[in-house]
C-alpha cells in the first residue's frame, strides 16, 4: 500500500507541474495577445481618430444646410398643398358652371324638337290631311270609273273567259 501512495503522489506532484507549466504559457501568450491588441487598438484610433473628427467636421458644417432644405422642402409642400386647393376649387366651379351649360343647352334643344314636332304635327294636319282626301278622291274616282267600264263590258260581254282575264290584267 506504501508503494500506491508514493505511486500517486508521484503522478499527482508531476500533474501539478504539468498544470504550473501550462497556465505559465497561457499567461505568456495570454500577454503577448494582450500587447497585439493594445497595438492594434492604438493603430485603430491613431487611424480612425482623424476620420471622426472630418466627419464631425462635415456634420457640424451640413447640419445648417441640411436644416434650410428640409425648411425649403416643407414651405415647397405648403406652397403646392395650397395651390392644389386652389386648382381643386377652379376645377370644382368649371365643372358646375359646365353642368349648368348642360343643362341650359339640354332644355334650349328640348324646346327646339317640342318646336319640330308641333310644327310636323301641324304640317300633317295642314298638308298631309288635304293630300289623303286629295287621294281618297282619285281613289272614288277610278272605283267609279272601273264600274262604268265593268258595266260596259258586261253589257258586251263575250262569251270567252280568256279574253275577260287579258283584260282584267291589262286594267
Amino acid at each position: 500500500m506504501q508503494f500506491w501512495l508514493e505511486f500517486f503522489s508521484i503522478v499527482a506532484a508531476v500533474a501539478l507541474v504539468v498544470q504550473v507549466v501550462m497556465l505559465t504559457l497561457l499567461f505568456l501568450q495570454m500577454r503577448k495577445t494582450s500587447e497585439n491588441v493594445n497595438r492594434l487598438t492604438s493603430d485603430l484610433q491613431t487611424r480612425v481618430g482623424p476620420i471622426l473628427t472630418r466627419v464631425q467636421i462635415l456634420l457640424d458644417d451640413t447640419q445648417p444646410k441640411i436644416s434650410s432644405m428640409v425648411t425649403d422642402a416643407s414651405h415647397i409642400v405648403y406652397l403646392a398643398r395650397g395651390q392644389a386647393q386652389k386648382v381643386d376649387r377652379v376645377l370644382t366651379d368649371t365643372t358646375d358652371r359646365l353642368r349648368g351649360q348642360l343643362v341650359h343647352a339640354d332644355r334650349i334643344l328640348t324646346g327646339a324638337l317640342e318646336a319640330v314636332e308641333d310644327a310636323g304635327g301641324k304640317f300633317r294636319q295642314s298638308f298631309w290631311r288635304p293630300m289623303q282626301k286629295a287621294s281618297a278622291l282619285v281613289q272614288g274616282i277610278k272605283v267609279g270609273l272601273d264600274l262604268l267600264r265593268s258595266r260596259r263590258k258586261s253589257g258586251s260581254r263575250n262569251d270567252d273567259p280568256r279574253e275577260q282575264q287579258e283584260e282584267e290584267l291589262f286594267i
